[in-house]
This record gives structure tokens, C-alpha cells and sequence, in this order.
């Protein structure tokens, strides 16, 4: 079966939304922690689950559109979990989160992963 076309597509979204977190990260760790000093112990923790999150959802947009471009189902599952989480984020990650969700629950694009197990 043929790959469904705007699969490359959502693919690089995945990737460029990992990019996004790993400037998020430097950002903090240019900035935000340097200014934290020793006794803002409330600071740094923040911080760092900012951080633990911003990393576990790299993992997340990374292995997606692994998936996405190897046909496997788990990666059009993770990348319906990425676009679910980019409703959050107000109004471009809303309207591409939306459009995701729409375009992997096709039945089409369903049927193309559930074909290449």
C-alpha cells in the first residue's frame, strides 16, 4: 500500500516540535538557572520538572515521527498522543493538533498502519 501523502509532513511537525523543547531547554538552563541561586531550592525544582517534562515530550515527538516514517502503528498512536498534547498549546499547536487528529484517524491512513505490521 501506497504511503499516505501528508505523512512526511506531520513527520517533520514531530521533529521540529522536539526541536522547540530543546530550545526550550537551553533557554532554561541559559537564563533561568543561572539567576536561581543556592537558597531558591523551589526555583531550581521547577525547573527541573520543566525540564524532566520538556525532555520526556522530545522522546515522545522523536519516536512519533520514527514511526511515522517507518509505517509502524505505534508511531501514528504516539503521534495522535503528540497532536492530543499540542491542543495545549494556543492557537497554532491547537489548529495543527486538530488537523493531526483528523488526518491519522482517517480510515485510510488507519488502514496504511495497519497493514505494514
Amino acid at each position: 500500500m501506497r504511503r499516505p501523502d501528508l505523512l512526511i509532513l506531520i513527520a517533520i511537525w514531530q521533529f521540529l516540535n522536539a526541536l522547540f523543547c530543546a530550545i526550550g531547554i537551553a533557554a532554561i538552563a541559559l537564563f533561568a538557572f543561572p539567576k536561581a541561586g543556592p537558597a531558591d531550592i523551589g526555583t531550581i525544582f521547577g525547573l527541573s520538572i520543566a525540564i524532566f517534562f520538556l525532555l520526556a515530550f522530545i522522546g515522545l515527538s522523536i519516536a512519533g515521527g520514527i514511526g511515522l516514517l517507518m509505517g509502524k502503528n505505534w508511531g501514528r498512536i504516539i503521534s495522535i498522543v503528540n497532536a492530543a498534547l499540542n491542543l495545549l498549546n494556543i492557537p497554532i499547536g491547537t489548529i495543527i493538533g486538530v488537523l493531526v487528529l483528523i488526518y491519522l484517524t482517517k480510515s485510510e491512513v488507519r488502514d496504511y498502519f495497519e497493514g505494514n505490521r
